[in-house]
Order: C-alpha cells, then structure tokens, then sequence
C-alpha cells in the first residue's frame, strides 16, 4: 500500500496564522508540529505503507515546504507538483498515472488529506486494516467519522448494508445540511461524516475517472505524457556528491523525485473534486457524462473500468478533526474552570469561552465572552466563536484591500531557511535571517540595494566577489550595490544573522542569481 497525501488547500478560515504562502498544513499547530508531518507519521505506520514510500501532491510554490516535512517525518518520495490547483480529482489521477508508471504495478493507494489530526494511530490503522480486504478485491473504500455532533460543517454518507467483513455499502452523500437537517440526521444513527479518505487500487481509481470524468482523466493522462521528472537531494551527514550543496546528498531510488506535470494540459482540465467528478455519480448512478470528453479524448489506457465498481465505508470512531476553523483549534487546548482556552502568553480576566493564540506578545482581554482572538507578528483577528466560519469573508475583505498581510507572513521559509522581516521603511529593510547547517543561499547580486550582514549566532562562509572568508558571531561585513555574492553556513548549528538593506528599491524581485542549489 502507497499512502499519497494530498497537499492542497489554503485553510482560509484559519488567517491570520494559515495564509496562502504558508497555509495551514505547514503551520506548527500541534506540539510543534504541522498537520502535514504528523500526516506523514501517521500514514507510514498503517497499512504496512513503507516509510520511504509516500507520494505527496502540492503546489510548485510549496514543494520545499513538503520536502522538509517529510523529512522531519522520516519519510521520503516523489512529490507531484501541480503547475495548477484543479482540485481532488485531478490531484488524485496525478498521483495514480505517476505511481503506475514508476512502478509497472497496480498498488493499493491511502489517499490523505494533509490537515486532519488523528491522534490515534493504532486505531486508524485497524480500521485502514479493515479496508484492505474490499480495496485488494476492486472495491472504492472510503472511511467515515462516527459524528459526535450534529454539525454543519460535513458531508455525511448514509451507510448501507452492512458486508461480511465489517464495512458497509455506501447507501448515499449528503451535502453539508442546515443545522435543523443535521439534527434529523444524527437521530437516524445510520450516517457517518465524510472525511475525504480513500483506499483503492489505482486501476480503481483512473477506471472510475475514465467512465465518470473521462475528459479529468484525458488531461491529467496528457500532463503526465509530457512530465519533467527532477531528483533532488536529500539531508544527509555523507555520501553526498561534490557538486550538491553541503548538508545533502545527490538522490537516488529510494530519496527524493520533484514530478512537473505538463502545464498546458492542465490548465484546460476542468477543476472538480473526486467526490462530484466519480464518487456521488457511482453511489447515485446516471449515464456517463461522454459530453464533457469530445472526440478527441483517447480511451483510457488502464484496463479496469467503472464498470461493476462497488464502494465501501469503513466506520471510524476514534478521535478526528480537520482543524478546519478556529473553534476546532481551541478545541485541541484544554479549558479553564471559566471555559478559556489560552495558548501562549494569553491572561482572561472576569472572561468566559474565549479563545486566545499568543506566542508572541502577551495579550490580555477583560470580560470578555465567547470571542476568538488570535494574535501575530503583524496581524490580529478577534471573531465571535459563532462567526468562525466567516473569517474566510474577513480574508477576502483584506486581500480586495491590497493587505499583504492577508497572503503573505512576516517570516518567510526558504529552502535555505527562513527570513523575518523586522523593520522596513522609506530606503532601508531589516530582516532577521536564519540559514540551516549545511544550507546556503544563491550566488547573487542587485541592481538597487546595498547589504549589511551581522552575524549573532554561528559561523557564516561569505562569498565577495572572487574572495571568500568566515565571519563568527558580531562580526560584519558589507556588500556593495552589484556585486556578486553568496552566503552560507558550514556549521553543525543554524546560522543567525541581521540583515540590514539600504537602497533605492528593495523588493524580493532585485536578485540576479548565478547559481543555485534549489533550482530557482
């Protein structure tokens, strides 16, 4: 079995600490980790899946931020990158056209998404155990929530008769009903939420996609045909070759694989999810769509078809959540005897159900009730805890308004590292930088800026011009507007450093590189 996780989404509802450069997946929410690496741990202990066996989809923009957290997994494998979001479904077929053509086999494929927090790996791994047997005999398996509310937030699938070993037929999807609706279904005790999980072989899955959304399945067939394939490196003390950055090693089978789907062909595929383009139309059966395929779609070139397809749900009961709005990350935070959850430097005086998110600066609220109020660097958001839903409206109001706050951090991750910008103003720019052992940045230069590096924690490797020399902590140096240079650490330590900039124009698009490690 080859879990895939699927890496998209923006979390909106969860500005400002989810944004589109750095969305919720990645964000640091449980433990000090992301919902993506502990996704990644979770899959590669179920299912007997191998670690070093995992498919990540995701966009070009975020690929180093899925590489890292694979790794801080201890997992490895190719990563799908889509030159454009359309959705699950062609996400999805993506993933399968690679797998089949990798391996010249016809594996089982875990399809995750990325944000869900499952705490209990041994009891998500009984019921992916229980799944097994319908996926190998052809059967769609997907895993349903045990509600604990009647909420309004999911999906719900209605479960059928129930099989000899244990699962049920699908009996039908429900759309995410009003909260009158939720109730009545909760009181008929024969539904489950949809948690968007799926295991199936991946003939399966392209079959389905062939009979149901054959013009999905055409364009994503196309996109692959004409697939640029990159191995990258993979973190390593040794066995690295000469011409990879220090740190790391040249990949091989078993590391890294950045897979470029063709762009044209996906732009013209339309964007739906698996559940509207197969799984709704196998449950709630109609004639195959051969409309949305014109006569220039090919056959499908896998042999299984949505023919005969039967689709099963597997009841899951243990602890689950998607993490999809504010009021479910105050829920991850015991409450006090007044119903306050308080994460980081928070104090609720004379207050009741209030949510306060703090690491950064201490935040102090007096009387207040039922309010989220989640605090940053550079943007703050108080909501009504029945509003949660909303701030996704909230989101959409800053970015009509040009707030870069609304897209983009104050600290931004890099290949290399990471930036936090601590001051800007007219002609000047002060960033806090943080370069990884073994990293380096480009070798580059600028048109309109000047730089000062101060260096605070570590030793830094500069590069000016044909020189090259080491700085230690409170040494500086100074590099002049165009000329040419790099920095890098060679420690075992992260590298901190204050960058002061000074100029005419100091925008992230002034850099001319020579060379870079990364592939920029």
């Amino acid at each position: 079995m080859i879990p895939v996780i699927l890496c998209g989404g923006a979390g909106t509802r969860l500005w400002p600490l989810s944004r589109k450069s750095f969305p919720k997946q990645f964000v640091p929410l449980i433990n000090g980790k992301s919902l993506l690496r502990l996704t990644l741990e979770r899959v590669s202990r179920v299912g007997g899946a191998a670690a070093d066996d995992v498919v990540c989809v995701t966009a070009e923009a975020h690929r180093f931020l899925v590489r890292e957290a694979m790794e801080a997994a201890g997992t490895a494998g190719p990563i799908v990158l889509e030159p454009v979001a359309r959705n699950t479904a062609a996400a999805m077929a993506l993933a399968s056209l690679h797998v089949q053509e990798k391996d010249g086999s016809d594996p089982l494929l875990l399809f995750c998404p990325s944000d869900h927090h499952i705490p209990d790996i041994p009891a998500f791994d009984r019921v992916v155990q229980q799944g097994l047997i319908p996926a190998e005999s052809g059967a769609i398996v997907t895993f349903g929530i045990t509600p604990g509310f009647p909420s309004t937030a999911y999906g719900y699938i209605r479960q059928g008769a129930r099989r000899p070993d244990g699962s049920h037929r699908v009996g039908a999807f429900m759309e995410k009903p009003d909260a009158e609706k939720a109730r009545d279904l909760l009181l008929g005790g024969d539904v489950l939420w949809n948690a968007g999980i799926f295991l199936l072989r991946a003939s399966t899955l392209l079959g389905a996609l062939g009979r149901y959304a054959p013009d999905i399945l055409a364009a994503c067939e196309q996109a692959m045909a004409g697939a640029h394939r990159e191995s990258i490196a993979h973190r390593s003390g040794s066995d690295k070759k000469a011409d990879a950055p220090s740190g790391w090693r040249a990949a091989d089978g078993g590391d890294f694989i950045f897979v470029r789907p063709e762009r044209g062909a996906l732009e013209g595929c339309r964007s739906q999810s698996i559940d509207y383009a197969v799984m709704e139309k196998l449950v709630h059966p109609a004639p195959p769509d051969t409309e949305k395929c014109p006569g220039s779609c090919s056959e499908p070139s896998i042999k299984a078809g949505g023919e005969g397809l039967e689709m099963v749900v597997v009841p899951f009961s243990g602890q689950w959540s998607d993490v999809g709005n504010w009021n479910a990350v105050a829920e991850l935070t015991p409450p006090d005897e007044q119903g306050n959850r308080i994460e980081g430097r928070g104090e609720a005086l004379f207050s009741e159900n209030t949510y306060i998110h703090a690491p950064h600066r201490p935040v102090a609220v007096l009387g207040a009730r039922d309010l989220l109020i989640i605090d940053t660097p550079d943007a703050l958001l108080v909501a009504d805890v029945r509003r949660a839903e909303q701030v996704r409206d909230v989101l959409a109001r800053l970015e009509k308004d040009g707030y870069a706050e609304a897209t983009t951090h104050r600290r931004v991750a890099r290949p290399w590292g990471w930036y936090d910008r601590v001051d800007v103003g007219e002609r000047f720019q002060v960033k806090h930088i943080g370069v990884k052992p073994g990293a380096s940045l480009s070798l580059q230069k600028h048109h309109h800026r000047a730089e000062h590096w101060i260096i605070i924690r570590g030793t830094a490797e500069v590069t000016h011009g044909e020189k090259t020399f080491l700085l230690s902590e409170n040494q500086s140096t100074y590099t002049p507007i165009g000329e040419i240079h790099r920095l890098r650490n060679p420690g075992v330590i992260e590298l901190e450093l204050i960058e002061v900039q000074s100029g005419a124009y100091l925008g992230e698009d002034d850099i001319v590189r020579m060379e870079d490690h990364y592939g920029r």
